[in-house]
């Protein structure tokens, strides 16, 4: 048996590496270069060619390397009865709280004033707000986003949840259903998008959710580009009831050089950037779910197919 890794346009050199320093031995296959299909009953992916797993009868685990699976979900020739997992590990948990928190500390003190002013030899102060008078509402309570809002709520910032079913946090408020969706936006002086893709999460950074938004608004989306109606966003924007949004994903990556989020003043674009699996950290729970999977045991962080995460 063996971990075979499937994954276009990413070196897996650092995948390939962890894995046999930490199991010597463990035979490792890069598609196409796979061995017999029939022996192949382990898949380790990102950005996978569509429809390439259709080859494998004997193929019982697909397991993201990263957070999000919407990557493997969407292909449609995805062979049922095969078990998805993901990626929950502590380092990618950390890495996306810190880098959330420094772009809202960017925002709420105004950072990119200076460099501007910088610039032209300006001594000028501006003021800013207060953590205490800030309210940040986060989209999506599974683990990054959970941690995520209590780091904040730390810092001072008044927080808020909402998330698709009930949740209780100490330090954050918490909404759920469509039905709190407008109650949870109205108040969001920052509002951050960690939700997984889904056929219901798809588009809704869009002209309706950025209304209800208090006026002067700032967008942080860390989780998935098809979240956003880039038009949308744009207009808002220039339309002055959003003050800002901070950007690292994006519809299609790497962003085409000619999208105006390039050059638009009021958007920061960061190349997909925000929290990036370390396969010397995450190889453990890979190695793990692969004996789980031999020995005819139940995995864990198993993606439900029908919620989408």
């Amino acid at each position: 048996m063996s971990i075979t890794i499937f994954s276009q346009g990413r070196n897996t050199s650092r995948w390939e590496s962890a894995l046999k320093e930490r199991r010597p031995g463990l035979e490792v296959h890069v598609y196409p270069d796979t061995g017999p299909a029939e022996e192949v009953e382990f898949a380790l992916a990102w950005n996978h060619p569509p429809g390439a797993f259709t080859a494998f009868p004997n193929l019982k685990c697909i397991a993201s390397t990263g957070a999000g699976v919407d990557h493997i979900l969407r292909d449609p020739e995805l062979p049922q009865g095969v078990q998805i997992t993901r990626i929950v590990d502590e380092d990618l948990t950390q890495d996306m709280a810190a880098f959330v928190t420094a772009q809202v500390l960017n925002h709420v003190r105004g950072l990119d004033k200076y460099k501007e002013l910088q610039q032209s030899h300006t001594w000028k102060q501006h003021s800013y707000k207060r953590t205490a008078d800030v309210v940040i509402g986060v989209m999506g309570m599974g683990v990054l986003g959970t941690h995520t809002a209590q780091q904040l709520s730390k810092l001072g910032f008044k927080v808020h949840g909402w998330s698709r079913s009930p949740k209780l946090m100490e330090g954050v408020g918490t909404y759920a259903g469509s039905e709190e969706l407008p109650a949870f936006l109205e108040s969001a002086n920052i509002l951050i998008c960690l939700l997984p893709l889904t056929r219901q999460t798809a588009d809704i950074l869009n002209k309706d959710t950025f209304s209800k938004l208090p006026k002067g608004a700032y967008v942080i989306n860390v989780a998935r580009g098809e979240h956003v109606v880039d038009d949308d966003l744009i207009e808002m924007l220039d339309k002055g009831h959003l003050s800002g949004a901070s950007l690292d994903v994006f519809r299609e990556e790497p962003l085409p050089e000619e999208h105006p989020f390039w050059s638009h003043p009021a958007i920061t674009v960061t190349p997909h950037v925000a929290s990036i699996t370390n396969p010397a950290s995450a190889v453990s729970q890979i190695l793990e779910n692969y004996d789980r999977m031999r020995h005819g045991e139940s995995l864990i962080n198993v993606v439900s197919r029908a919620k989408g995460y």
